[in-house]
């Protein structure tokens, strides 16, 4: 005899008001996932396809980002200052303005993803960035060039907040630093390949076009490429991952919950929740950190090639130089990813770790003597760690700011903050000062002194409010599934929940 299913009475009425507060996730039916009882297995086969899939793809896009924006640098190598009559600061103004039209576009960006399928938005991206990278090889002075930066800058701005979003929406918050970890890895490898495939392109004798044209052509055109491979498989919410099944994909959804972190507002923009990231102590830590370690960001993106012909190198051999770089990123994200993950709560101790490693390495670069070249190129491989930070600082966004439209607005501000930062600190390289910059290493120098400063405070401040929610509301409880589910999909924030307490 057939049993139609029937939900219990408590189940009714949960959804019932759940319903009624419209705090449901887009494609999350709250029956449909209590339905389903996922066994161990069946959740260790979501994990790994959902590593298999969606890990390699925002890896490969997050490595040809960094290719792309580190392209500017070595095609200094290619006489593009020469080609393009570039003077005085105007170098560095081509920079700093990639930065301003990510600036632009954060906050627009941030309305988008909540608005449009999240999947459908980064692939369209990808494939502007990508034409725009082409579109560099058309330019014949500054103007053309900053017009083409500008907009290259607009076209990346969703693609770190979009992936930190997805990742947060697919894994749980143990699952997060490792998995954030795993696709910024491309980061660090893009500095190896990009090394690489830069004197490649320079090793290519042709007299129809210049090998700074070549570089952006080729870059671009495999940016494009790629996506046209997200569109396919990058997923809008859990519903749509064409690679599970139905029914993994609800428990996709479930397996999740206990994030307390929500899963997808209703496509639409909570500005309550907006103000609250901005009232938010934790937001305006991770924004001032963020802004000042990467004075020194800027510098090094920029004009890495330029300071490591200072070292000593020919122009062509110092793009093979950069390598040393990608190994020490790569080296220190695997053993700090790693220890954040096996050891709770050791995120925000990782990354004071990364910051203070860097520190010294620029100290190296900026104190010792010119002809100690591995001396120096050892210290600015070290002054390059801190950048690892990042997915550990957006697996801290994942895991410890609840409500959608809450993360995505912190996540926006974080990287306004970078933009700002990635805008300011290159107006400390001086072209009279090439290739030394000491006033650029100054900066870079205090830049992330400051920076591990406030990652102090911060962990501080989330020390102090897990125990004044502790002394005030007692111990977190353990929940029942029904209730577990009605938080993770309410509209509720990390300020709001008396059960949440904050990661580190």
């Amino acid at each position: 005899m057939d049993h139609q299913y029937t939900n219990p009475p408590e189940t009714l009425e949960l959804d019932s008001k759940l319903k009624q507060k419209a705090t449901l996730a887009r494609d999350v039916g709250i029956g449909q996932v209590l339905e389903v009882e996922a066994t161990p297995e069946q959740e260790k086969n979501i994990l790994r396809k959902l590593d298999m899939i969606l890990i390699p793809l925002m890896g490969v896009c997050y490595m040809m980002q960094y290719m792309d924006k580190l392209a500017l640098s070595q095609a200094t190598m290619f006489n593009l200052r020469e080609d393009l009559h570039l003077t005085g600061q105007e170098y560095t103004w081509t920079s700093a303005v990639f930065y301003i039209g990510y600036f632009a576009w954060s906050w627009p960006s941030s309305y988008l993803i909540v608005h449009l399928p999240i999947g459908k938005y980064i692939s369209a991206s990808v494939l502007i960035w990508g034409g725009i990278l082409m579109c560099h090889a058309a330019a014949k002075d500054f103007g053309g060039l900053v017009a083409a930066r500008f907009f290259l800058g607009v076209g990346e701005a969703a693609i770190a907040p979009g992936f930190s979003l997805i990742t947060g929406m697919f894994y749980k918050r143990e699952e997060q630093p490792a998995r954030q970890s795993a696709w910024f890895l491309g980061n660090c490898i893009s500095t190896v390949i990009g090394g690489v495939v830069a004197y490649g392109i320079g090793s290519i004798r042709t007299h129809t076009i210049a090998s700074w044209q070549l570089l952006f052509l080729f870059l671009g055109a495999i940016t494009a490429f790629i996506s046209f491979f997200l569109i396919i498989l990058l997923p809008d919410s859990p519903k749509k991952a064409i690679f599970l099944t139905p029914t993994e994909r609800t428990i996709a959804v479930q397996r999740t919950l206990a994030n307390k972190t929500g899963v997808m507002d209703q496509g639409s923009f909570k500005w309550d929740q907006a103000w609250l990231a901005i009232q938010d102590p934790q937001t305006w830590f991770l924004v001032l950190y963020t802004f000042s370690v990467n004075l020194c960001n800027g510098g090094i993106t920029s004009f890495s090639s330029i300071i490591i012909t200072g070292f000593g190198f020919s122009e062509l051999h110092s793009l093979l130089m950069q390598m040393p770089l990608g190994a020490a990123q790569v080296i220190f994200l695997l053993l700090t990813a790693s220890l954040a993950t096996l050891i709770p709560n050791t995120r925000i101790l990782m990354m004071m770790v990364n910051t203070t490693v860097s520190l010294i390495g620029m100290i190296l670069v900026w104190k010792l003597d010119d002809d100690n070249r591995k001396g120096r190129l050892t210290g600015l491989a070290l002054g390059a760690v801190f950048a690892v930070n990042i997915p550990l600082s957006l697996s801290l966004i994942s895991s410890n700011v609840a409500g959608f439209t809450k993360r995505s607005t912190t996540s926006a501000m974080l990287f306004v903050a970078y933009c700002v930062g990635n805008i300011v600190g290159p107006q400390f390289f001086y072209s009279s000062e090439e290739p030394y910059y000491p006033t650029g290493m100054k900066a870079a120098v205090s830049g992330l002194a400051l920076g591990a400063f406030f990652l102090g405070g911060l962990l501080g401040y989330y020390v102090w409010e897990n125990r004044r929610r502790d002394r005030v509301f007692g111990l977190p409880v353990q929940m029942t599934e029904s209730q577990e589910l009605a938080l993770g999909l309410s509209r509720k924030t990390d300020l709001e929940m008396e059960d949440f307490r904050y990661v580190l």
